[in-house]
């Protein structure tokens, strides 16, 4: 009778334990259930419309094709095209542009007065918040051949020229460091705040020049914030779209047609949904890849 006893007690103790860690995890339901349905849900669909022939228009049904897709993906020139651009584009105004920029700025305005801080954050920050689309017929209009970017160069008796046609890569890159570099500055102002003062101190003390107590003191104090920056930068330059589609609708031809403007164009001008999903999920890969890169480097040294 005694283990009888004693093993109801114990039944019920991990029945009551079962059941606090289910009302735990009831807060966490209505979450859940809308991340299912609106993020599991339509990557899921997704994935199914890849694999089959959906066209926007002119189809009764469609039909399951296997890799059909993705093998005219590899083999279209204009895709092949599409991912180099959108390569140059992520590197020059990402990596190179909004995570160097951004780093430079919010090292300046630490050192720099109060309305000098509160000036350039705001101009910086403007920017940023603006829409995407606002910012792109903003850019176009300082790009254009008539615009402001050419009356200044003309204005100094310097040759302007169609920067929209001659270099869009560039220009739609520029824009784009326009526009994000915020977010990288108040990442780093953040990061920089939290290294301590004693440490760049001891670095001035023992003779450190400028140039090495950023390469050997700051930069490996916040290398953990500069791959998380890099990664959320990366991934969002990766789907930029109206800011392109505003300045160049990726022209002329196609020397500024990146992966989502390539998609875009297959899906909704061309009508070939499955192919255009296709192209997506390949640009998701692209973005897992560049994800794989930055978590390892994030990882704590050995």
């Amino acid at each position: 009778m005694t283990g009888a006893r004693a093993g109801r007690r114990r039944g019920s103790r991990t029945g009551a334990g079962a059941a606090r860690r289910a009302l735990r995890w009831l807060p966490l339901a209505p979450a859940t259930v809308l991340l299912l349905l609106f993020l599991a849900g339509p990557v899921a669909y997704c994935v199914a419309v890849a694999f089959t022939d959906t066209r926007l228009t002119g189809q009764a049904s469609a039909s399951f094709v296997g890799l059909a897709n993705f093998r005219r993906a590899f083999a279209d020139d204009g895709f092949r095209n599409a991912v180099v651009l959108t390569l140059v584009f992520t590197v020059l105004s990402s990596i190179a542009g909004q995570n160097s920029l951004g780093l430079a700025l919010a090292g300046l305005m630490r050192r720099a007065s109060r309305p000098v801080r509160t000036l350039t954050g705001s101009v910086v920050i403007a920017a940023w918040v603006l829409p995407e689309i606002v910012a792109g017929f903003l850019l176009y209009t300082f790009f254009h051949r008539r615009g402001t970017l050419n009356a200044v160069l003309e204005w100094l008796h310097l040759p302007a020229q169609n920067w929209l046609f001659t270099l869009p890569v560039l220009a739609v890159s520029f824009a784009n460091v326009w526009r994000g570099t915020a977010f990288s500055m108040l990442v780093y102002s953040a990061a920089l705040a939290g290294i301590p003062r004693e440490v760049t101190e001891a670095a001035e003390v023992d003779g450190a020049s400028g140039p090495r107590r950023l390469w050997h003191v700051t930069l490996p104090m916040i290398r953990r914030s500069i791959a998380t920056n890099l990664m959320l930068n990366t991934l969002q330059t990766l789907s930029v779209f109206g800011l392109i589609w505003a300045m160049t609708r990726g022209g002329p031809g196609n020397r500024s047609q990146t992966l989502p403007v390539y998609m875009y164009d297959q899906a909704f001008e061309k009508s070939l949904i499955g192919y255009g999903t296709a192209v997506a999920l390949l640009l998701l890969l692209v973005g897992a890849l560049f994800s794989v890169v930055y978590l390892r480097l994030m990882r704590e040294e050995v």
